[in-house]
């Protein structure tokens, strides 16, 4: 697997979990991991576009 495809597969799955779960601290921990991969994924289009 691709590491974009691995990225936005971690960006859904986090983005999910943060819905689904209860406790406010972890919610927040997995938008930001969602945050970050998101982040490193713009980082990697651009590069690939350059």
């Amino acid at each position: 697997m691709a590491r974009i495809d691995y990225l936005r597969e971690q960006v859904a799955r986090a983005e999910r979990l943060a819905k689904a779960i209860l406790d406010q601290q972890t919610a927040e921990r997995l938008q930001a991991f969602a945050a970050e991969c998101r982040a490193e994924l713009q980082e990697l289009k651009l590069r690939t576009a350059a």
